[in-house]
């Protein structure tokens, strides 16, 4: 088994939004991040260049346009005016982002989300537990409903409800919408503001919690409140999907750095109380120009082994609880990108898995 980054989706509020885990399987290494209800506050700090005086402290939320500080202002200039005297356009070049002019929300779903494998996933425990096609969904801790909308793409007959507290994250996803569906799409999805465990809707064949939204209860009773909750919202033949990540690192401080495009992202394993399971997670991103958002999402979470998930889900009502375990790949010795039903996995120093419920 490889080791995986598990990365949550961030978000803002407790049992609202996706804390953004969005777990990215495959662009993640080994631990990570979702966008509001898994105990994530946007707290977000931002700091300046080095050497100047550090930026004031920020909600978290989108300082500015998805852009940034070119590289040579003066080059610039120079270029634009050779261009004007030339007739000829000048050459555009390529607009850094910054800490100030940073979307977290779009930086988010680039590091951290991959809602085609997510949809995948759904297909796959559908033909294999239920031999039929998933049809409607309901996405808990949905964030910016990435999942939503990747869903209602697919097919014409998918539709897919959205749930969050967070109003902010949730308008952040409704501007994508007109943005990515087209009209019949747009009139297949719904977002709604809601406590996971008191929503209200027409029964679906799947409810979805991934990137470990549900890790924000902290007690059994909690947890398994939550559970009874979902098994009420699914349909008598539905699957609940839900993810979970161990292994030894899990319950290490440490940080990882990942670069990407114009932007780093870092995950920090900052706090762990192994008396209570405790822990304090942090989302940051650092820029060219040396400007770094702290603490663009924070989530508290309470680490359930998968005995513990399996027997709440047992206590909560459900009937079959099976668990999908990544295969390795020979060579690399890294996950090879696909699920198979287990009942052992490896000792890996950091694991990812699904869980997929019968009520």
């Amino acid at each position: 088994m490889s080791t995986l980054t598990v990365t949550p989706r961030g978000k803002d509020r407790t049992t609202g939004g996706r804390g953004d885990g969005r777990k990215d399987r495959k662009k993640a290494d080994r631990k990570g991040g979702k966008d509001a209800a898994r105990g994530v506050k946007a707290v977000a700090e931002i700091e300046g260049k080095p050497g100047r005086k550090s930026g004031s402290r920020g909600s978290g939320r989108s300082e500015g346009r998805f852009e940034g500080k070119p590289a040579g202002k003066s080059a610039k200039k120079s270029d634009a005016k050779a261009g004007r005297r030339s007739g000829t356009k000048a050459k555009s070049r390529k607009r850094w982002l910054t800490a100030r002019t940073c979307d977290r929300h779009a930086l988010y779903e680039q590091s951290v989300q991959e809602p085609e494998a997510e949809c995948d996933l759904i297909d796959q425990a559908w033909r294999e537990q239920r031999g039929r096609a998933c049809r409607s969904i309901r996405e808990d801790f949905c964030g910016t409903a990435a999942v939503c909308r990747e869903w209602v793409k697919r097919e014409e007959d998918h539709t897919a409800l959205g749930v969050d507290l967070d109003t902010e994250v949730l308008g952040w996803g409704r501007a994508r919408i007109p943005e990515q569906l087209t009209a019949a799409q747009a009139k297949r999805i719904d977002l709604v503001q809601s406590d996971v465990r008191t929503v209200r809707g027409p029964k679906v064949d799947s409810v979805l919690a991934m990137n470990f939204s549900y890790y924000i209860f902290q007690t059994r009773e909690e947890l398994r409140n939550y559970f009874r909750a979902v098994r009420r919202g699914l349909k008598p033949d539905g699957l609940f999907l839900l993810d979970a990540y161990g292994g030894s690192e899990s319950f290490a401080e440490m940080e990882e750095d990942r670069d990407f495009d114009g932007f780093t992202y870092t995950w920090d394993q900052h706090r762990f109380n192994p008396i209570t399971g405790r822990a304090v997670n942090y989302i940051h991103f650092s820029f060219p120009d040396g400007t770094k958002l702290r603490r663009a999402f924070e989530y508290t979470w309470r680490l359930w082994t998968l005995p513990e998930i399996r027997e709440i889900l047992a206590e909560a009502g459900f009937s079959d609880v099976v668990v999908y375990w990544e295969g390795t790949d020979r060579k690399s010795g890294e996950g090879n990108g696909k699920w198979k039903v287990s009942a052992e996995g490896d000792a890996a120093a950091a694991w990812v898995a699904y869980l997929v419920a019968k009520p």
